[in-house]
C-alpha cells in the first residue's frame, strides 16, 4: 500500500470542517484532496539521519536550559542585592565567576542551599553539553559526514557544529530544485498579505525551519566580518535598511554559497572585493 506523509497545516480545510471535526469528515476531506491532487507529500528521511538530527537538537535544547539556569542564578543575586564585583568585568560564567558565586554566603542555610542547587544544575548542564558536543564531533569525523563537514568549514562563519546542523537538517541538498525552494524551506523569504490592489509586506515569513534559520542568521553575522565581499554587500544594504533586515539578505547569500559547495563538492574560495 502506497503511503503519503503530509503536513497537516497544508491540507485544504473548509470552515465547516474546522467547526465540526470528526473522523468521518476528516477522512472524506483527505480523500477529496488526494483525488484532486491538492496534497503534496513531505520528505521523509531515513532512521539513521533522524537519530543524528535528534542529537543536534538535543544539544540545542540543553543550551537553552543552561541559559535559563544562568538567568535564574543572576535573578537570585539581583533579588538579594548582591552586586557583581567590577573586577569580573564581562567575564560572566567563567571559572573565576562561578568560584566567586560559590563563596557567597546567605543569612540562612536555606538561602545557601537554594544557590547551591542552582549551581549544581548549571554544572550538570555544562557536563551534559560537553558530552554531547564530543559525540557530535565524533560523528562529524565519520566517513558519512567528514567530507561535507570539511567543505562547509571553508565557508566563513561555519563551524563543525553549524556544519552538522546543516547536514542533518537538510539531509540531501539535491532535493531542492533551486535556491528559492531552499530559502522557502528554511524561511528566508518575505511574507505578504495582499487582497485586490492592496499588497502589504509583513516581514520575514513565519513558516520556517527554526533550527536552520537561527543558525544561518548567527553565521551571517560572523561571515560579514570575515568575507570581504559579504562585508561590502552588508555595508551597501545598511544604507537602505536596518542591519537586522540586511543580515537576512546576507544569510541568503551565505546559503547560496553553502548550496554551491555541497552540490559541486568544491571548497569555497573567498572573492576579493574591489
Amino acid at each position: 500500500m502506497e503511503c503519503h506523509v503530509v503536513n497537516p497545516a497544508d491540507v485544504p480545510t473548509k470552515d465547516k470542517g474546522r467547526r465540526s471535526k470528526t473522523d468521518r469528515v476528516d477522512c472524506r476531506k483527505l480523500a477529496r484532496s488526494l483525488r484532486s491532487g491538492d496534497i503534496e507529500s513531505i520528505y521523509v528521511p531515513c532512521r539513521p539521519k533522524v537519530e543524528d538530527r535528534s542529537l543536534i537538537r538535543t544539544r540545542n535544547s540543553m543550551v537553552r536550559k543552561q541559559t535559563r539556569c544562568k538567568n535564574q542564578i543572576k535573578s537570585i543575586l539581583h533579588f538579594y542585592g548582591i552586586q557583581i564585583p567590577e573586577e569580573m568585568g564581562d567575564s560572566y560564567w567563567s571559572k573565576r565567576f562561578i568560584t566567586w558565586i560559590e563563596t557567597i554566603r546567605m543569612e540562612r542555610a536555606s538561602g545557601n542551599f537554594t544557590l547551591k542547587v542552582h549551581l549544581e544544575e548549571l554544572n550538570n548542564m555544562r557536563k551534559i553539553i560537553a558530552d554531547i558536543t564530543r559525540s557530535i564531533r565524533s560523528i562529524a569525523n565519520s566517513e558519512e559526514y567528514s567530507q561535507n563537514v570539511r567543505l562547509l568549514k571553508t565557508l566563513p562563519g561555519i563551524s563543525t557544529l553549524t556544519a552538522m546542523t546543516l547536514l542533518t537538517e537538510l539531509y540531501d541538498i539535491s532535493r531542492f530544485k533551486n535556491l528559492d525552494k531552499l530559502c522557502s524551506y528554511i524561511g528566508l523569504i518575505p511574507d505578504t498579505d495582499s487582497s485586490g490592489e492592496t499588497e502589504r509586506r509583513t516581514g520575514i515569513t513565519k513558516r520556517r525551519n527554526a533550527q536552520l534559520r537561527n543558525i544561518l542568521i548567527e553565521s551571517a553575522w560572523v561571515a560579514v566580518r570575515k568575507d570581504p565581499a559579504l562585508l561590502m554587500t552588508f555595508n551597501t544594504l545598511c544604507k537602505k535598511m536596518p542591519k537586522t533586515n540586511a543580515i537576512v539578505r546576507i544569510a541568503r547569500k551565505l546559503l547560496n554559497r553553502i548550496r554551491y559547495v555541497l552540490k559541486t563538492q568544491q571548497e569555497y574560495v573567498p572573492a576579493v572585493a574591489q
